[in-house]
């Protein structure tokens, strides 16, 4: 039996995760997301696929992030009709990000056409509401360590990898006629201290491991979130501001929403109202209630009601549009949090729009920003950013927490790389930029005597043959 492993993302960047894997024949995706961030790779989600979909038995994913899941409506658009397993909540979230994100590049063409901005006459989204719709009614899911038998020959197990709900490693036994052989895909990995989220669950062994490396050279210690988020919040106040904080709608929202709530209730920070202006958000902080066995927050049952911190009477959800437009006309003294964290895409696009020119508001971002995003650029110091055909100039003040980040820093990757008992005898190191992997490559050099490799953008290895 001969194993082949192929990057079709997630090589020399932290986006776009495929691992192509063909087991005696039979072929795989671990992962299939979308590109995002510089143009470069978002043209890549253009691009044919160096492989035909139909030929797919399944597709495996670790969690349901779009950069590991949003290419799946384009790819069953193009024929594939396979497995697509997963855990129990990421079936849930997948729902919730593919529907949203269809509309988002439905809404995409059409604007493209209205302005003319696409070298297209008649542009067309990538996908569509009725890909996405059609992907779910493919999807197997599972709970956590339950063994599924993908074929005759691979069999996997999903681990608890902390990142956000439902997020997994993926163990897979590659079963030959001879022998036996075990990969391991890391997944995104989450912190080992998080407040609301479990450690990731560490790995004893494996043949060819595949690690992630987003924070590979960089120490990000959750020892001050509070501090230094109570510090800017109570600058803002005093300038007579606002905070805007972009967040991703799974899991740095939910985490924001802790931490602040919990400043409030030791009297770090003023009780004032949080308003959570992204529908995409407002749907996963009810998932957080029903996957309570996924993370550390308490839930309790009241008749037929589960209540959680979210709960909170200073808590606000902004369900409409109206609701959103509403938040122009607060001046101060409001801290609202909104979807893209990168600026991307979604509402927060419409705060940046409006508040980048006012001097009293801060904008605070709390996790990794892409090569190539907006929010990369307000952090590195762009004195404008175009949106909406237009500059917008940016007098707001512009602040940076570490700490919140839903990623293990460089300490916690050894962290969970010391949980090996023996060197896999081949380690692949992904979803980073090359300066984070080379890093964390040298890392894994000094401390652990590994050899390791970066693989680049649709390279191909033979990882076993005859086994």
């Amino acid at each position: 039996m001969d194993v082949v492993l192929r990057f079709l993302g997630a090589a020399q960047s932290v986006t776009g995760s495929k691992y192509y894997l063909e087991v005696n024949g039979e072929k795989y995706l671990v992962d299939c997301g979308m590109f995002q961030g510089l143009k470069q790779l978002r043209l890549r989600n253009w691009d044919r696929l160096p492989i035909d979909p139909k030929d797919l038995s399944a597709v495996i994913i670790t969690h349901a992030h779009i950069d590991h899941t949003g290419y799946l409506p384009r790819l069953v658009k193009d024929g594939f009709h396979g497995r697509i397993i997963c855990t129990n909540a990421t079936a849930d979230l997948m729902k919730i990000m593919l529907l949203d994100a269809a509309k988002l590049q439905e809404e995409e063409a059409v604007h493209a056409f209205k302005k003319g901005y696409s070298r297209h006459a008649s542009p067309q989204p990538l996908f569509t509401t009725l890909d996405a719709e059609n992907v779910l009614t493919m999807v197997e899911s599972y709970r956590y360590d339950a063994h599924v038998q993908v074929s005759k020959h691979f069999t996997v197990q999903f681990r608890n990898a902390g990142h956000i709900l439902g997020s997994a490693i993926v163990e897979g036994w590659l079963l030959g006629d001879r022998m036996q052989k075990k990969i391991v895909f890391s997944g995104d990995l989450g912190r080992f201290e998080d407040p609301v989220m479990y450690p990731p669950t560490l790995i004893e062994e494996a043949d060819v491991l595949l690690t992630e490396s987003t924070y590979g050279n960089r120490v990000s210690p959750q020892d001050h979130v509070e501090e230094d988020l109570a510090r800017v919040i109570n600058e803002a106040w005093k300038a007579e501001g606002c905070v805007v904080i972009p967040a991703f709608a799974v899991g740095r929202t939910q985490s924001l929403l802790y931490y602040l709530l919990t400043l409030m209730d030791k009297k770090a920070i003023p009780v004032t109202p949080i308003f959570v202006d992204s529908p995409m958000a407002i749907s996963v902080t009810d998932l957080y209630e029903h996957h309570r066995y996924n993370h550390k927050i308490e839930v309790t049952r009241n008749g037929d009601r589960l209540h959680s911190i979210f709960d909170s009477p200073n808590v606000h959800f902004c369900n409409s549009q109206e609701s959103s437009k509403a938040l122009n006309d607060i001046k101060r003294d409001a801290i609202i949090i909104s979807a893209s964290g990168m600026c991307t895409g979604g509402r927060i696009l419409h705060h940046m729009f409006n508040r980048l020119p006012r001097a009293n508001d801060t904008f605070l971002f709390v996790g990794y920003q892409g090569e190539g995003t907006r929010g990369r650029d307000l952090l590195d110091g762009e004195t404008s950013i175009r949106m909406f055909g237009a500059l917008v100039p940016v007098n707001c003040q512009v602040r940076e927490v570490h700490g919140l980040s839903a990623h293990a820093d460089q300490h916690e990757l050894v962290q969970w790389l010391s949980g090996f008992k023996q060197a896999p005898k081949r380690t692949f190191i992904t979803h980073g930029e090359i300066t984070t992997s080379t890093a964390l490559q040298e890392i894994i050099r000094q401390q652990f005597g590994w050899d390791s490799t970066i693989p680049s953008y649709l390279e191909s290895f033979m990882l076993f043959q005859g086994i």
